[in-house]
């Protein structure tokens, strides 16, 4: 667990307070806290509980839950619809952080509390740097780049299950794949801000739906819902609200169970390197990587377990 945030989480054992919502909501503290729900072994109970802790009044900042090498992140100020702030982005990061060197996480998915996934930066924030009362430089330079999320060797789902805007769809999209709950609101609205097209967006925004499509929506900062970024390729998949994070977990769990943690994470890098290579750039590192992966104890357990007509059991990325 990274040091910056160690003192911040609360680790919870969902085996004794998983009958008593109550228990779980007296670890909230005013302050803004992390917390961290270990439910290994009790099936897939952990996700609805700590969403009953949420709505019994827990403040946590952030909540990351931990199941069947899954990890469940939730953005936690639903009475703002999870607006953005440097609090929200340091405990955010630092959950990917602590994921990323977890053995026993393999995939994460992130969502928001409440009726909101993230409906941008905080307007008090946004005010605040608006009247000079923040210096500018400082704030830029104590944080880590948007795209911290790409470096993550593990896929990272994003479940948008509500408002998602500005800021808060940089961070859907620097996510590796988008479920999104039928008719979520989605707007880049930095145009009707007075904003540039912010964090890297003008970037990967084209890469996902073309330039003229990107324009349109950088342009007019106009609201789409979830069944028309599908048609466009910003999400992946749009289901019934209701079933968003049981889609999103069920997908996350058949990659936890079935792929290798190994393959993925090189699967991750080549993908996002390889958009500012050429073909032949691609192929050769793509060949270099496939003979090294001959050599891996991954593809032997993968061969094996086929031939085997059983669940492959990969090794935990890194060991």
């Amino acid at each position: 667990m990274s040091e910056r945030f160690r003192a911040a989480w609360v680790e919870i054992d969902l085996g004794a307070v998983r009958d008593n919502v109550a228990a779980l909501a007296r670890f909230a503290a005013p302050a803004q806290v992390l917390a961290v729900v270990k439910a290994d072994g009790y099936g897939h109970g952990a996700a609805p509980i700590a969403r009953a802790a949420l709505e019994a009044g827990a403040t946590w900042l952030g909540v990351a839950l931990v199941e069947e090498g899954v990890a469940l992140l939730t953005l936690n100020r639903p009475d703002r619809l999870n607006a953005w702030t440097v609090e929200m982005e340091h405990a955010y990061f630092g959950m990917l952080e602590d994921c990323a060197s977890s053995p026993d996480v393999r995939v994460i998915i992130v969502t928001g509390a409440g009726r909101g996934f993230c409906a941008g930066a905080d307007m008090q924030d946004l005010q605040a740097l608006g009247e000079g009362a923040v210096d500018v430089g400082a704030h830029a330079a104590e944080r880590r780049p948007q795209t911290f999320p790409l470096s993550i060797p593990k896929p990272i789902i994003a479940a948008i299950n509500g408002a998602c805007a500005g800021i808060g769809l940089v961070q859907a999209l620097m996510c590796d794949l988008r479920f999104a709950a039928g008719g979520a609101k989605i707007t880049t609205a930095f145009a009707r801000r007075g904003l540039v097209a912010e964090h890297g967006i003008s970037w990967l925004l084209p890469r996902l739906v073309g330039h003229e499509r990107a324009l349109d929506l950088l342009l007019s900062g106009r609201v789409v819902l979830a069944e028309e970024a599908r048609t466009l390729g910003l999400v992946n998949r749009v289901v019934a609200p209701e079933q968003l994070l049981e889609e999103a977990l069920g997908y996350a769990h058949q990659l936890a169970s079935s792929c290798s943690p190994a393959s993925m994470a090189s699967m991750k890098r080549q993908v996002y390197a390889d958009l500012q290579r050429d073909l032949p750039q691609a192929l050769e590192e793509a060949d270099r990587l496939m003979l090294e992966s001959f050599t891996g104890s991954d593809f032997v357990e993968g061969v094996t377990s086929f031939l085997e007509r059983r669940d492959p059991r990969f090794a935990p990325l890194g060991s």
